[in-house]
C-alpha cells in the first residue's frame, strides 16, 4: 500500500517573530561592532609624531575643522570626527573658536573634547601696578593676540592693573570692559572691608588716594606705611605734598616735559628733578598748592594699594622722601623730614648726573 506524507506549510505568526528576532541579534551585532570599532578609532593615537598649534575661526563648522585636521594630518577620517563632535563626546556643546595646541599622537576624543571645553592657549597681557590709562591703552593696542580697535580710553583710576589671561582673538574692547569689571568687583569688595573714621568718604576718593600711593612707592612692604601718612595728613588738614601729583599735573599740561612718566629736559630729552616752578604750578592736580585730594586718579592702583589705603596701619610719620635703595625714609616730624630730603637731594644730583654720563656714552 502506498504511503502518504503530510507536508506541514512552515512559517505564520511565529515564523515571522523567528525572522525578526535573527534579524535584530544580526543588526545588534553589527552595532556592536560598529560601536567598538568606533570607539577604537576615537581613541587610537592619532598619526602626527608633532604637536599643532591651529586657530579655529568663530562661525567654523565641524566638517570644515575635521578637514583641517585632516590636511594637517592630526586625524584619519573626516567622517568619525565629525561623528564624535556632533553626538558621542562634545555633547550638544559644540566645538569653541580659539587657538589649540594640539600635542602629538592626540586621540580624535581628546581632540574633540578639547575644543568641546574650550581649553585654547592662554596668552598673558599685563598691565603694571601704577600705570596711567593711556599707557595701560598703549599696551593693549600693542597686544598681537588681540583683535579690533581700542575701545574710548576709561577713565584714569577705573581698570585694575594684573595679568590677565586671554585667548588669541579676543577684541580689545572686551579685555578693557574685563579690567574695568575687575576693578569694580575688587573695590566694592575692599570698601566693604574698610577701616572705622577713614578721612575719605566714597569708593571714589579710596581710587584717588591708592592711586598716589602707587605712584610713591615701588616697594609692596611700603604701600601700607606709605598710606598711613597720606591718611595721618588729611587727618590733620595737611596738604598731601605728593611728587607724583605734581608731575601728572604738568604732564597733562605740558606733555613735552615727559616721558614715560617722568619729567626730562626739553632740550635734551634727559631725566630731570622736579624744577621749583613746577612746584608752585596750579595745575588742579599739585596737592603742594591744593588741599585735600586732587579731583582724578593719577594712575591706575592695584588691589594691594587700595586696600593699604582703607586699612592703613597706625603710625605717627607725616613724611617719607626717597632713601637712595628703591624705598623710603618716613618721619614723624619735620625736623626729621627735612634732615632725609638733604641726603636725598645729594643722592638724587648723583644719580641723574650718572643717568646723562651713560646717555653720552651711548
Amino acid at each position: 500500500m502506498a504511503r502518504t506524507y503530510a507536508i506541514r506549510e512552515s512559517g505564520g505568526f511565529w515564523g515571522f517573530v523567528s525572522f525578526l528576532t535573527s534579524a535584530a541579534i544580526v543588526l545588534a551585532a553589527v552595532a556592536l561592532v560598529a560601536i567598538f570599532a568606533f570607539l577604537a578609532e576615537v581613541n587610537r593615537p592619532g598619526p602626527s609624531v608633532r604637536g599643532l598649534d591651529i586657530n579655529i575661526d568663530h562661525g567654523s563648522s565641524v566638517s570644515a575643522i575635521g578637514e583641517a585636521l585632516q590636511q594637517r594630518g592630526q586625524i584619519r577620517n573626516t567622517m568619525i570626527f565629525r561623528i564624535a563632535a556632533q553626538w558621542a563626546y562634545a555633547r550638544g556643546r559644540g566645538l569653541q573658536a580659539g587657538e589649540y595646541a594640539i600635542p602629538a599622537h592626540a586621540s580624535v576624543r581628546q581632540i574633540v573634547q578639547m575644543m568641546a571645553d574650550g581649553r585654547a592657549v592662554q596668552h598673558a597681557v599685563t598691565i603694571p601696578e601704577g600705570l596711567t590709562t593711556r599707557a595701560a591703552m598703549e599696551v593693549i593696542a600693542a597686544s598681537p593676540f588681540l583683535t579690533g580697535d581700542l575701545p574710548e580710553a576709561p577713565a584714569e583710576g577705573s581698570i585694575l592693573p594684573e595679568t590677565y589671561q586671554v585667548q588669541r582673538g579676543m577684541t580689545r574692547a572686551a579685555l578693557v570692559q574685563k579690567m574695568r569689571d575687575a576693578r569694580d568687583a575688587a573695590l566694592a569688595e575692599a570698601w566693604a572691608h574698610r577701616a572705622d573714621n577713614l578721612p575719605i568718604s566714597t569708593p571714589e576718593e579710596a581710587v584717588i588716594l591708592a592711586s598716589i600711593v602707587e605712584r610713591e612707592t615701588g616697594v609692596a612692604t611700603e604701600r601700607p606705611r606709605v598710606a598711613a601718612v597720606f591718611i595721618n595728613r588729611l587727618r590733620q588738614h595737611m596738604a598731601l605734598q605728593s611728587d607724583p601729583t605734581i608731575i601728572y599735573g604738568v604732564c597733562k599740561r605740558y606733555p613735552t616735559r615727559c616721558k614715560n612718566g617722568r619729567l626730562v629736559d626739553e632740550r635734551t630729552g634727559q631725566p630731570r628733578v622736579i624744577r621749583q616752578s613746577e612746584i608752585d604750578m596750579d595745575t588742579g592736580y599739585n596737592t603742594y598748592r591744593i588741599q585735600g585730594l586732587p579731583p582724578t586718579p593719577i594712575a591706575n592702583p592695584g588691589l594691594a594699594a587700595i586696600q593699604a589705603v582703607l586699612n592703613p596701619p597706625q603710625t605717627d610719620d607725616l613724611y617719607f622722601v626717597a632713601d637712595g635703595t628703591g624705598g623710603h625714609v618716613f618721619a614723624a616730624t619735620v625736623e626729621e623730614h627735612n634732615a632725609n630730603v638733604a641726603r636725598w637731594r645729594v643722592i638724587e644730583r648723583q644719580r641723574l648726573a650718572q643717568e646723562a654720563a651713560n646717555n653720552r656714552r651711548r
